[in-house]
């Protein structure tokens, strides 16, 4: 697989990066925690079937100590008892926010009140910004068709 052109290294597409990539940094040194962090990116990207962002967001998390169980269990994590009642609510609001058009309203009420009860107004405002930032990534991969399975972590600093 090819990606349909290449976004990384023409001019505007580096541009463009470069200011996702501003906004990324700001929210990674947020105090939004890292795990939670990595489990919304994974899961957006599983929404978004971005394989690129997938790759490198499951590599990155187990690279930072995330486990093999939890990673596998991202996709299922309604049924699953590995994740903290902090990354529920994180992940029901990453998946109300990346399926804007399915949810009818966006993130309800309750989902963003059960989010509340465990984060901080910088930490839900960190969450937003990363489901807004996760889901441009994930659209400029999948629009290009941008190849997976090559992403070594660290890969971009």
């Amino acid at each position: 697989m090819e990606s349909r052109l290449s976004y990384f290294g023409n001019p505007l597409g580096a541009k463009v990066l470069k200011h996702i990539n501003s906004a990324n940094k700001v929210v990674t040194d947020s105090t939004l925690p890292t795990a939670v962090q990595e489990l919304v990116k994974l899961r957006a990207s599983q929404i978004n079937g971005c394989g690129f962002c997938t790759d490198m967001h499951s590599k990155d998390a187990a690279h930072a100590g995330e486990t093999q169980q939890r990673l596998n269990l991202v996709a299922a994590w309604r049924e699953a008892k590995v994740f903290t009642d902090a990354e529920r609510a994180a992940l029901e609001v990453a998946e109300q926010g990346t399926r804007i058009a399915d949810a009818a309203g966006g993130v309800t009420d309750e989902a963003w009140a059960n989010a509340a009860k465990h984060f901080d107004e910088e930490q839900l405002t960190a969450l937003i910004s990363l489901i807004a930032v996760i889901n441009a990534y994930n659209r400029v991969n999948v629009i290009n068709q941008q190849p997976a399975g090559d992403y070594q972590p660290g890969q971009f600093g």
